[in-house]
């Protein structure tokens, strides 16, 4: 791989939430940056800009990672999943938020995109999660509204029916 200049453009390709996408960045931009100002997917939201709060938390080639510490280059060639990819069909809402709407799990809503990424990816490793492993995987997510127990509820709740579908179930929601 070639070194690239300070102030050097580069383009870069990968897949966003299962679709092809690309642009060019410099060697120093952000994933965040990149993702809300060169491609529009603005759910991803950047708080504290040290990977801290967990607002610009999204998957990359299936791990979470905080896009405020990853580089837009780093993303090249690898599949990008965020908030916006969580939704099964254009205005519908996964189990997961469609929970996070009932219990009242967000309120101003801007460390909701990471909280819903981490769970949703901590869900399908963790089918049946304990109340308090849910409260340990917050632990990584900074919100200030909520006081997360809507958060617990809808995770809980998200757990139980996502559960019962893979189990063969039918959900009434």
């Amino acid at each position: 791989m070639s070194r690239l200049a300070a102030g050097q453009r580069h383009t870069i390709q990968f897949t966003l939430n299962g679709k092809p996408c690309g642009g060019e960045a410099e060697p120093r931009m952000l994933l965040t940056d990149f993702l809300r100002h060169q491609i529009g997917a603005t759910g991803t939201h950047v708080g504290c800009e040290h990977g801290v709060c967990g607002a610009c938390t999204v998957e990359v080639d299936g791990k979470l990672a905080r896009a405020c510490l990853t580089l837009a280059v780093q993303a090249e060639g690898c599949a990008v999943r965020t908030v916006e990819g969580l939704a099964p069909a254009s205005g519908r809402l996964s189990i997961l938020q469609a929970a996070f709407k009932r219990n009242h799990a967000l309120q101003c809503g801007f460390c909701t995109a990471g909280i819903l990424m981490s769970l949703d990816h901590f869900l399908r490793e963790t089918p049946q999660p304990s109340e308090q492993e849910v409260r340990d995987l917050l632990t990584g997510h900074l919100c200030r509204c909520t006081g997360y127990t809507p958060i617990v509820y809808a995770a809980m709740e998200a757990a139980a029916e996502m559960d019962g579908d893979r189990s063969g179930e039918k959900s009434d929601a």
